[in-house]
């Protein structure tokens, strides 16, 4: 990307009020994501697995995906914003499918106790995540810099996931054929 290049002037108004809708919209949808997929620390399957040493503590995740959805639904509003901007309806519309692809994890991995299909939808949501980088980095730097958290932390999820397989491969109910 060219450095000098120039961004398109972005509604500020639109914007905020983009912001104001988007990132509660993230935190109720991831929220209740985790609520249906029962993803607490009193879900007794998770409780009988094996844990990587790396593992944080419960309550590190709901505090990460928080400071996650809120930049997320900043660095989409700031796209949004962004009207006139090449690429714009690109970017947003892979944003969605990521936000599609990240609502399922849960549920399939604390629900349904799929693990290798949990795996591969995480592998899944960061392409998508860094596919959507790129196409926000188009639009506007700052909504990529703001998307750089979140490929973090999918990257450190996609790891914690795998390991959780390895130690685990008997509380797969997708291979066991549960």
């Amino acid at each position: 990307m060219d450095i000098t290049q120039s961004y398109p002037v972005a509604s500020r108004g639109s914007q905020w009020r983009a912001a104001i809708v988007l990132a509660p919209l993230l935190l109720v949808l991831g929220g209740l994501s985790a609520r249906f997929a029962g993803s607490t620390e009193d879900n007794g399957w998770f409780q009988t697995l094996a844990l990587p040493a790396l593992q944080p503590p419960g309550p590190v995740f709901g505090i990460a995906w928080s400071i996650l959805y809120t930049l997320l639904g900043v660095a989409a509003a700031i796209v949004w914003g962004h009207k006139a901007a090449a690429g714009r309806g690109l970017a947003l519309g892979l944003f969605a499918v990521g936000m599609v692809i990240n609502l399922a994890w849960s549920p399939v991995f604390f629900r349904f106790h799929m693990i290798l299909p949990a795996l591969l939808i995480i592998a899944l949501m960061l392409v998508v995540a860094v596919v959507t980088t790129f196409a926000f980095a188009r639009v506007s730097r700052l909504a990529a810099w703001l998307m750089l958290p979140y490929l973090v932390w999918l990257s450190f999820a996609l790891a914690l996931n795998a390991r959780i397989l390895v130690l685990n491969p008997a509380a797969d109910e997708f291979q066991i054929g549960i």
